[in-house]
């Protein structure tokens, strides 16, 4: 080894100390002057800020739909995104780009971009409700942007469209109340239709347990233990356990010798299948009380009554479980035990409901 190569080792491995003494300067600034950890494109940019190094991206205009497809194909990935989920971000970056330009760069995302993002899908007759799931997808594709390095605004932090009905205050939660649940449970199923024997109990498992249709549609018998259900959601892999109440445990008893396709213990059919099969249950049982909707079109409000049966889907099931334990004096934090929402405002809307179902109560006493 030559002093040359000795002399470029030690320089090599004095820059790399200095770097390290960067780097731990960039950290300690964020956590005494922010008291918070720093992104990774705020530790880049910093660091390059103090070293005099120029940023990889600095001379590189960074295209939207470039790293909209990196996004999609990453994450996806990542994330093991359904193919409904892959379909649904492709028609985001379909619409941002029809409504801005399929050339359109970073640099170039601001306000406006976004607002002509908004006006876009209003023109296609969305719902405001719809819009405003479909900005946050744009919302979360420019977090990723931003702490890739690709984006170095914050109008994906800062923006906030002013879309009618879309704070949750207007939106009806279709649930069953505990009458209409029973008429669920006694509907008498005309033999040709045993399917929806099938229907029900699947429908009412979930009633029971709270559980989502995308799990219950992937339970095994080796996740039902002595007395409860232990699972790692699908939506939100959140670990759960829920124990099970004599109706639950009735329905898995029924099939018990029963085999269903890929290990299954209850008879699922697909998502579609079952919100089809569901409003004609609900149609036998009689579930004829009117229900408002009110949704908003850019500035334009919709009244509209549909009989209760055919808003049934498979979510309803799931909000029936909170809104029944809540009727039952559950306290909110065990609910959330069972369900995995993520705090108290989630649950807000249910607790509302059940505040007005106890003020109608109330009211009984005035007619005496």
């Amino acid at each position: 080894i030559t002093n040359q190569d000795n002399q470029a080792a030690a320089d090599i491995n004095r820059t790399i100390d200095e770097y390290k003494s960067l780097m731990n300067e960039v950290f300690a600034r964020y956590e005494l002057l922010e008291k918070r950890i720093p992104t990774s494109n705020e530790v880049r940019e910093l660091f390059n800020d103090m070293s005099g190094r120029k940023s990889i991206f600095e001379n590189e205009i960074i295209m939207v739909e470039k790293a909209f497809d990196e996004y999609i194909s990453t994450i996806g990935e990542q994330n093991n995104w359904s193919e409904s989920t892959y379909k649904k971000n492709r028609t985001i970056k379909k619409h941002f780009l029809e409504s801005n330009s399929v050339n359109i760069s970073f640099p170039e995302i601001n306000e406006e971009s976004i607002q002509r993002f908004i006006n876009h899908l209003t023109k296609k007759n969305l719902r405001n409700t719809t819009i405003a799931k479909d900005y946050s997808f744009v919302r979360w594709f420019l977090g990723w942007a931003y702490n890739k390095g690709y984006y170095t605004g914050n109008v994906h932090k800062t923006f906030k469209p002013r879309l009618k009905g879309v704070d949750g205050n207007s939106k009806e939660i279709i649930y069953l109340s505990l009458s209409e649940l029973e008429k669920i449970r006694k509907c008498n199923i005309p033999a040709i239709k045993k399917y929806l024997v099938h229907t029900r109990d699947v429908f009412l498992f979930c009633c029971y347990t709270s559980l989502r249709y995308s799990d219950v549609a992937t339970l095994r018998h080796a996740d039902v233990k002595d007395g409860f259900i232990q699972i790692v959601t699908q939506k939100t892999t959140d670990g759960l356990k829920i124990e099970l109440n004599k109706y639950a445990q009735g329905i898995i008893d029924k099939y018990k010798d029963k085999y269903f396709k890929n290990g299954l213990i209850l008879p699922v059919v697909s998502n579609q299948k079952m919100n089809e099969y569901l409003k004609e249950l609900g149609q036998l049982a009689e579930l004829n009380d009117l229900t408002r909707i009110v949704y908003y079109q850019g500035s334009k409000r919709f009244d509209e009554y549909y009989p209760k049966w055919q808003l049934l889907t498979t979510h309803c099931a799931r909000r029936t479980f909170v809104v029944t334990a809540l009727q039952l004096g559950i306290p909110v934090e065990v609910i959330i035990r069972w369900t995995g929402h993520s705090d108290y405002d989630a649950m807000k809307p249910y607790v509302a409901i059940v505040d007005e179902l106890k003020k109608k109560e109330m009211d009984k006493f005035n007619s005496l």
